[in-house]
């Protein structure tokens, strides 16, 4: 979709509200394509920049001052479209680096570490931003710029930091020639000490999976 589509021609492009709409736009269609698996070398280094940048979205409505909607109630804007594809895509690319460990709270004390997968962190983000994006073009920006603060603060922002982790991880250790620990077989639905993290998980090195995932070392 392109600006002229989402935007009235009226609007200031350096309007707060149209450049957070622009960012957000730009993440859902760019991870869009890398799900359709046409270009599976540069995946992993597409995804940490697009995760990156679409956290500096989050950054500025975290800073804004609280918005409040014009509704007391949230319209309706019934059912939310399907991310399931899109997860499943993101899996098989992903595969076998699609499994991280996860503490979801910093300053929770003694929180064990979970174990996430970045393809249902991204359908799951993904999903958020499609909510907002719906009440934007609908012309309810208030709403719109509400639902995406709210979002950022219970979900999608904590669970993109984390997946940006988890990318920043992986290049990092390919670049750096550093095996990885692979979390094959973790439950997803599982808790885990760190103690059964470490006995879960498996040698891979880094060379198995930096030339199918577009990190080949220097």
């Amino acid at each position: 979709m392109s600006d002229a589509t989402l935007h009235s021609a009226t609007q200031d492009p350096d309007d707060f509200a149209v450049q957070i709409a622009d960012q957000i736009e730009s993440f859902i269609v760019a991870v869009t394509e890398v799900a359709k698996g046409d270009e599976p070398d540069s995946a992993v280094p597409f995804l940490l920049l697009e995760v990156s940048q679409l956290l500096l979205a989050g950054g500025r409505l975290g800073a804004h001052e609280d918005i409040v909607p014009d509704e007391r109630y949230e319209p309706d804007l019934g059912p939310e479209p399907d991310v399931d594809d899109l997860r499943e895509r993101f899996a098989r690319i992903l595969d076998p680096v699609d499994v991280y460990s996860e503490v979801f709270d910093p300053y929770e004390p003694r929180k064990a570490a979970v174990a996430c997968r970045i393809s249902d962190d991204l359908a799951d983000v993904v999903t958020d931003l499609r909510h907002g994006l719906a009440h934007y073009r609908a012309g309810r920006t208030t709403e719109a710029l509400w639902w995406w603060q709210f979002s950022y603060f219970s979900n999608w922002g904590s669970t993109a930091s984390a997946t940006l982790r988890a990318l920043q991880s992986l290049v990092a250790h390919v670049r750096l020639d550093q095996p990885l620990q692979e979390l094959d077989g973790l439950d997803t639905d599982e808790a885990l000490a760190e103690e059964g993290l470490e006995e879960e998980a498996g040698r891979v090195m880094a060379e198995e999976i930096a030339a199918p995932l577009g990190l080949r070392t220097p």
